[in-house]
């Protein structure tokens, strides 16, 4: 019976996306035990993942981590992440290890040259070849996510206006230029005619409840004060979902929700807009095209480079209003 160690140390989204590769390892490997190395933080995210038999977690202790990783005698490692640390991992472990190509000169090339060389692959399919020698394929299933009973989020947190359906907005991102400002955000919840909560970390409680302002009563501000979990289950029980490029947008996408993203410095052809698989799903994307300095990272920054942001400025909020529209509509039916 082969063993693997499937390591994807971050961050949300991330290690959300390697979740067809666990399932379809798990389910088409004959005996196949999976165990999955992330960092504690995340912990979350797979600690409930029925196709993972262990999880390891990186804490604080390299050296005690390492010891319990080369009692396991792991037959193959599965790297979807690819960096130093992972290095040292394959190196002491010196079993065979297949890698995940994160594409990074073509990624420089593309926001430093405007030159894009990046196949018309998304990430997943890219996590999936680092196991196609072991006879595994795509069931195109999605993403998964698991949320025990504990997380589920009970109706007498929700206000009662928004029991019979709300609009999830995240508001958050990990870098400023993946995120529409606060006015804009006011704007669109100004727009929108349906229940909305906004979704975000504790460092979105006051950007939160200053766009919750202009509609107290329409609009409820659940940044940071739900768990990772409990704010996926509300990801779970929205009848769609806006987001910047972030991990919940991923985890919407797991649970086959209606999608409205909203991309700034970063693009849907690096390969991480959001994946259903063969589901089919009404998805928005909403960028502005055509801008020069678009994109300008890879990742993202504080500010923007050259001052006027306009790839989130820019962004119309009328026409992301439409597709809330739409989409309501065809839920609906």
């Amino acid at each position: 019976m082969p063993k693997f160690l499937i390591i994807r140390f971050s961050s949300i989204g991330d290690i959300v996306l390697t979740t067809p590769v666990i399932r379809c390892l798990k389910k088409q490997v004959k005996g196949a035990e999976v165990h999955f190395l992330t960092k504690k933080l995340f912990a979350p995210i797979v600690e409930h993942n029925p196709f993972i038999d262990k999880v390891h977690l990186l804490s604080f202790s390299w050296e005690l981590m390492m010891q319990q990783l080369e009692l396991e005698n792991y037959d193959y490692i599965i790297d979807l992440h690819h960096n130093w640390r992972t290095l040292r991992i394959k190196n002491l472990l010196n079993v065979p290890s297949f890698s995940f190509n994160k594409l990074n000169v073509q990624k420089w090339i593309y926001a430093n040259l405007k030159w894009d060389l990046l196949p018309a692959v998304h990430i997943v399919d890219r996590y999936m070849n680092t196991i196609k020698s072991f006879g595994v394929s795509n069931d195109e299933e999605g993403l998964d996510y698991f949320i025990e009973e504990k997380d589920v989020v009970q109706q007498v947190d929700i206000p009662s206006s928004h029991l019979f359906g709300f609009i999830g907005i995240v508001i958050g991102a990990a870098h400023s230029t993946k995120k529409l400002s606060i006015k804009k955000l006011q704007e669109l919840c100004i727009k929108i005619n349906y229940p909305i909560i906004l979704l975000g970390g504790k460092e979105d409680i006051l950007a939160g409840s200053e766009i919750a302002t202009v509609d107290t009563v329409k609009i409820y501000n659940a940044c940071g004060k739900f768990k990772l979990n409990e704010s996926a289950d509300l990801v779970r029980k929205s009848k769609l979902i806006i987001s910047h490029d972030t991990g919940l947008m991923h985890i919407a996408a797991a649970f086959k929700k209606s999608i409205i993203s909203v991309w700034g410095n970063t693009v849907p052809t690096f390969g991480m807009f959001p994946y259903y698989g063969k589901n089919v799903v009404p998805q928005f994307i909403a960028e502005v095209q055509h801008l020069k300095c678009r994109p300008c990272s890879k990742i993202g920054f504080q500010q923007c480079p050259k001052g006027h942001f306009n790839c989130m400025n820019l962004q119309r909020i009328d026409e992301i209003v439409s597709e809330v529209n739409t989409i309501l509509n065809v839920i609906a039916k």
